[in-house]
């Protein structure tokens, strides 16, 4: 199994079979091989730079009925909220002041926020700080509208795909989404310019090993700029309110194979890895990631943007976030960036 971690580290790439093999045989040493390799590529391209995105959850309301998700349209008891672009600006603002450089809007698929409106604060947020970047984080839209977005100035767009395998996204998906659909507005935002992130679940209900083959042999072929993996979390007003999450271990030795996969990506450690083990996003970052996401949104709407039950940092303002975070990543020798954080083919 070593042999085929040194394959991955030098060719970056491995055949279904051996992607299969290598997922099945994992063990705590293996795990710790990856790693180390994983971290080696992650200095060899980045140094020991984290780099952090504002996150703005700024609508839980959502059009979509995902099985898993809390903020589906079918979960009545979901206190809902909508935040203006005067508090959006004021999270921005609040952000900038403490070194954020990179905006994330993310919101479920609220048809409130029309082309116009979401132009007119990208395109507000690009004035007032020139030297940040917006990313969008907000479902499927046409291709026009994605161009609409990145021509009002919006950098990168996050879109996960959430399982490559199409019989698995019917199960964890309404009939009204397709695969099919997600894979065509994520190949629309990387042929319109956009830095461009995909990313699925570890651990979500009937995943096979097959099925994360079929999710990193779509990565590869994609090349994403981004990926954004957590484990599955159950939230208790849907249907899979009764399932078990995924693990911790799974989710860090996915993320090691993805770093050598993509020796450039940019790699999220991400809230859910925080919210099922206390170090968990500390233990992401020694597994090969490169990103954190400290939330700039509002306190009092932190816990309404609420996608799986338990999650971190509902209640801390973002300044209090944020340097915990700072000590968390330099208590593992690493060092959080105060840049923009482009991925390198765009630097």
């Amino acid at each position: 199994m070593n042999k085929l971690i040194d394959k991955l580290y030098e060719t970056c790439t491995l055949s279904p079979k051996e992607y299969k093999m290598l997922i099945d045989s994992r063990n705590p040493e293996l795990s710790e091989y990856l790693f180390e390799k994983a971290r080696r590529v992650r200095i060899d391209n980045y140094g020991k730079d984290v780099y952090i995105r504002g996150l703005i959850e700024f609508t839980n309301y959502c059009r979509n009925d995902c099985l898993y998700c809390g903020i589906r349209r079918s979960n009545l008891n979901a206190e809902r909220y909508r935040l203006s672009e005067e508090q959006i600006l004021d999270c921005c603002a609040a952000g900038y002041d403490l070194g954020f450089r990179t905006f994330v809007l993310q919101g479920g698929e609220d048809g409130y926020y029309t082309d116009k409106k979401m132009i007119d604060i990208i395109r507000t947020i690009k004035k007032n700080y020139p030297n940040c970047a917006v990313t969008l984080s907000v479902g499927e839209k046409s291709y026009e509208t994605y161009k609409a977005f990145y021509d009002a100035g919006a950098d990168r767009y996050l879109l996960r795909h959430e399982t490559a395998d199409a019989g698995h996204y019917s199960k964890l998906h309404p009939v009204t989404m397709s695969l099919g659909t997600r894979k065509q507005c994520l190949y629309d935002l990387k042929q319109i310019g956009y830095q461009v992130g995909c990313g699925f679940m570890v651990g979500s209900p009937f995943q096979t090993t097959d099925c994360l083959v079929e999710d990193l042999l779509f990565i590869k072929e994609l090349n994403p700029h981004m990926v954004g993996i957590g484990p599955f979390i159950p939230h208790h007003e849907t249907p899979f309110a009764d399932r078990e999450a995924g693990t911790l271990e799974l989710t860090l030795f996915l993320l090691g194979m993805i770093r050598l996969i993509l020796p450039t990506v940019l790699l999220p450690a991400t809230t859910a890895l925080g919210t099922i083990h206390p170090k968990g996003r500390e233990l992401g970052i020694l597994a090969g990631a490169n990103v954190v996401m400290p939330n700039l949104s509002p306190t009092n709407v932190r816990k309404k943007y609420m996608l799986y039950d338990n999650k971190i940092c509902t209640g801390d303002e973002a300044a209090e976030c944020c340097y915990c975070l700072q000590n968390r990543m330099e208590s593992i020798g690493y060092q959080i960036s105060v840049t923009r954080g482009d991925h390198k083919s765009v630097l």
